[in-house]
């Protein structure tokens, strides 16, 4: 089994999240201690994707 740890998608340094071969996350809040952002992933197969979440609009009466 081969494992690693995540990378950050915006600076790219290591997280301390540590995953293996067949390990698939969906809504995955991802913390980087290095550029203290959060962002929500998807891992499937080491590919890492990104999920933009829509601005929130006001509504107007």
């Amino acid at each position: 089994m081969s494992e690693s740890f995540l990378l950050c998608p915006v600076c790219h340094s290591k997280t301390r999240v540590k995953v293996r071969s067949g390990t698939e996350l969906k809504l995955f809040p991802l913390f980087c201690p290095k550029c203290k952002q959060e962002n929500l992933i998807n891992l499937k197969n080491f590919k890492i994707t990104v999920i933009k979440e829509p601005d929130a609009q006001t509504q107007s009466r």
